[in-house]
């Protein structure tokens, strides 16, 4: 996407690299203030942002952030991360105020988000999901329970192995495509 355009604070127009693209987004916080901004839309206050983006490195509630993580993530936002997303036009950013809004950038850059979810398909829960069915069905079929006893145990093994079997076959090959993430490192490296 290298027609992308920025507006400079001097007010021209000027094209933004996919280098500048990958350079910003290679940064996981960087990434959380474009997801935050997508869902939230219009200004935020980068208190509110920090603890935020805080919440989502620290993989907790945001009411559980403590002070000092929340003034570490507040600090390198404000110093670091949002002047260069600025800079490059990606969102507007008043430092005087300390409120971050979207701009056109903002919306084209989310395109890059949905190639990487923010949080993947839960695996975890879909294997243990499966484990707890498949255990309730051995369990029915154990005790006898009509109608699952009209299929024979055989077919009720053969269902439940090509559906492992089958889930973890597409696990497989999905993990194997790069991440967007994944290219972005690799892009940095260039």
């Amino acid at each position: 996407m290298s027609s992308q355009v920025a507006q400079s604070s001097a007010g021209s127009t000027t094209a933004l690299s996919k280098g500048e693209i990958f350079d910003v987004l290679q940064n996981e916080r960087r990434r959380y203030v474009l997801q935050y901004l997508r869902q939230n839309g219009g200004p935020v206050e980068l208190g509110d942002l920090a603890s935020h983006v805080a919440s989502m490195e620290y993989d907790c509630d945001s009411s559980d952030v403590s002070s000092a993580q929340r003034k570490r993530v507040y600090t390198t936002l404000q110093q670091t991360h949002l002047p260069r997303m600025d800079e490059t036009g990606i969102v507007d950013y008043d430092d005087e105020d300390g409120v971050i809004a979207t701009t056109e950038q903002t919306e084209e850059l989310t395109v890059y988000l949905e190639i990487v979810p923010g949080s993947e398909f839960p695996w975890r829960e879909y294997y243990l999901s499966f484990s707890a069915v498949s255990l309730a069905v051995v369990v029915v079929l154990w005790v006898g329970v009509y109608p699952f006893t009209l299929v024979p145990p055989l077919v009720w093994a053969t269902v439940m192995a090509v559906v492992l079997a089958g889930s973890a076959l597409y696990h497989n090959v999905a993990g194997r495509e790069m991440t967007l993430t994944e290219y972005v490192d690799e892009q940095a490296e260039e």
